[in-house]
Order: structure tokens, then sequence, then C-alpha cells
């Protein structure tokens, strides 16, 4: 009797577990449209973002912009584009942001600079930090285990009267929140608000090129 009652609690805690790390879209959308717009204007929100499109490869020494002065990944012409148009939809929308985070990359810091959000600061637990490979240092393990840990505190952290902005890479938002952030894509906005309790909760999912379409609504 011990042992089957020990088998179906396991079986219970598989299936619970299971349950929790699947993707909750409905709660991913809990806003959208003029609600979000609305909410946004009264601030108090966290806006994760994957940096504008930018090619994988990087650039030749001769092709890369002046300012990229190691030759890192920048935006192409679509991640320039996106980048402008999403910040002056944030103008149009009369949405206030407040401190803007980035990561060091050229590209993240130019996702900012064509969106003109102000004084973006680097925050180096931001930076390019794809996941470490199984037989990779422990020391490596454990800085991607940091910045993923800095990350999840980081969108609790809700401004007064205005929303942050955090620029970052997919790695570190994919292991940060996975359930919330399946098939990101660049330049791509994940936003937290209080939930249950104050705790961070994802209440919309936003494109890059969706921000205009909000303004012209």
């Amino acid at each position: 009797m011990e042992y089957a009652s020990a088998l179906r609690a396991l079986a219970f805690f598989a299936i619970t577990a299971s349950m929790t790390l699947l993707p909750t879209p409905a709660r991913a959308q809990q806003l959208q449209g003029k609600a979000l717009v609305k909410a946004l204007q009264q601030g108090g929100y966290v806006i994760v973002m994957r940096h504008a499109s930018s090619p994988a490869q990087k650039p030749d020494k001769q092709l890369a912009d002046p300012e990229n002065v190691h030759a890192e990944r920048q935006l192409d012409e679509l991640g320039r584009n996106s980048a402008t148009a999403f910040g002056k939809a944030l103008r149009d929308l009369k949405i206030p942001i407040g401190q803007v985070l980035s990561s060091p990359t050229y590209r993240a810091l130019e996702t900012a600079h064509y969106a003109q959000l102000p004084d973006p600061r680097i925050v180096p637990e931001l930076g390019d930090n794809a996941q470490p490979p199984q037989d990779a240092p422990q020391s490596m393990r454990a800085s991607s285990e940091r910045q993923t840990v800095w990350l999840q505190r980081e969108v609790a952290r809700f401004p007064k009267g205005s929303n942050t902005i955090l620029i970052t890479h997919m790695p570190n938002v994919t292991a940060a929140f996975p359930s919330a952030s399946v098939g990101f894509s660049d330049g791509e906005a994940i936003i937290f608000g209080p939930g249950a309790k104050g705790v961070a909760t994802p209440i919309a999912r936003v494109k890059i090129n969706e921000w205009p379409k909000l303004a012209a609504r």
C-alpha cells in the first residue's frame, strides 16, 4: 500500500510540474490594444525587450558603422527602422519611460539610440550570455545563473509614474522566463506588471512592429 501511495504521489507531482512548465500565452496576453496603452500611460511596468533585428554575422570592418570600433554585430536596415518606429510610437502614445537599462553590446545600444530612449545605462547583467554547454566550466555556468536571477529580480522593481525598459538578448530572456518567451523574436517585448501579492507577472507581449499599430488606432 505504501509503495502504491508513493507511486501515485510521484505521478501527481510529475503532472503538476509539467503543467507549471507549459507555455502560458493566456497569462502573457492579459492586456492588449487600448487597455494595454492606458495601463502603460499610467506607468508602473517593466518592459523586457530583445534588441532589434541584427544579422548573426559580424560585419566586415570596412562595412561596420564608424562607431562600431570592435566590429560587433550591428542592426540591419530592418532593425534600425523598427527601433526608430518603436521609439516614435512610445512618444506618440505618451507612454512615460524612466530608466533604460541596456546590454553593453553594440546592437542593444543601437536599439536604444534609434528609438531615442532617454539616457540608456549599460548593465553587464543584460549582456549577451548564451546558455553554456553541459561541459562548460562551473564558473561560466555560475555567471549565467547569476544573470538569470538578476533579471528575474529586476522585473519586480516596478517604477512609479513611468515604465522601465530593459534591452537584452534572447538567451537571457528564455533562461529567466521560459514559459513566457516561447518564440521570442527580434525587438519583441514582454511587459511585466504586479500580479498576485505583487509578484512580477507577464501581462503582455508586443512585437516591435506592433507598437506603431497601437499608435495608429
